[in-house]
């Protein structure tokens, strides 16, 4: 089989996610109190791909965020200036791949089935040839369809004869790999058989969040609650007095004795985001 390595991307800006990803990296946001990238690593952990040697995180935006949170567990890449998007963030770290398969892993992707971490993405590596793409994929139901009646889902393989070219400037992997993979019969897409969410928008983090929590409250054990819980998820060292309904409650989060959160994410005392359908 061909030796694999993962790159993690961790370094955009996440603008629709403002005004949380002003404070805080897209990558560190918690969905259901875990940092989306926690939940990224333990996923390749999951496939056997740990430590530094074997994965690597891209960082530029509020890069010093992701450098502090990843520590030692990865190779960290660091992008000057801008982020240079899925595309460059792989070619810039072409000598660390050297030579290998890469997973690539959208750090800001939720995924969730019964199975544990890995075993739930393990048919996008099983029996690969290494020579072809490959795209981790959900039925696009109500949404655009983008590879057949697929749309991504946040991971993809990628040969180390179509890395080997890439360059390290601004550019993404639809334009520079996965369409002429597609257009070359050379690109295929695995059924992811759980819940996919990108995370990218407010109504979508939000139902992340929801979706771990299942059908009642996640609460952390640190969080101090005295107000009402209807689907909420309220982080370490967090206060509510007030009520949450649908809500996301960010560890250190408030919410005050008079206040009443529906469809929203709360951050700090004063920073709500909104994220009604």
């Amino acid at each position: 089989m061909t030796e694999l390595c993962a790159v993690v991307l961790a370094a955009g800006e996440g603008r629709r996610l403002r005004p949380l990803t002003s404070v805080r990296q897209k990558a560190l946001c918690p969905v259901g109190n875990v940092p989306l990238l926690d939940r990224a690593l333990a996923r390749v952990a999951g496939l056997g791909l740990a430590g530094p040697a074997q994965v690597a995180v891209n960082a530029c935006y509020l890069g010093e965020q992701v450098v502090a949170h990843v520590g030692d567990r990865a190779w960290l890449s660091v992008e000057p200036g801008e982020p240079l998007g899925t595309s460059g963030g792989v070619a810039n770290l072409r000598d660390w791949i050297d030579g290998r398969g890469v997973l690539v892993v959208n750090a800001d992707a939720y995924l969730a089935t019964s199975a544990p971490p890995g075993a739930d993405v393990a048919a996008l590596v099983a029996g690969w040839d290494g020579e072809t793409v490959r795209l981790l994929g959900v039925p696009a139901g109500a949404r655009p369809a983008e590879f057949g009646p697929y749309r991504f889902a946040g991971l993809s393989l990628l040969p180390w004869s179509m890395v080997r070219p890439l360059e390290a400037r601004r550019a993404d992997l639809v334009r520079a790999v996965w369409r002429p993979a597609e257009a070359a019969g050379a690109l295929t897409v695995v059924e992811y058989a759980g819940t996919y969410l990108d995370t990218g928008t407010p109504v979508d983090y939000l139902a992340a969040n929801l979706h771990a929590a299942g059908d009642g409250d996640l609460v952390d054990p640190a969080a101090q609650v005295s107000g009402g819980l209807s689907r909420a998820v309220v982080g370490a060292h967090a206060r509510v007095e007030g009520r949450v309904t649908r809500g996301v409650v960010w560890p250190g989060g408030y919410v005050g004795p008079d206040e009443n959160l529906v469809d929203a994410v709360r951050v700090g005392r004063d920073l709500t985001l909104l994220a009604a359908p």
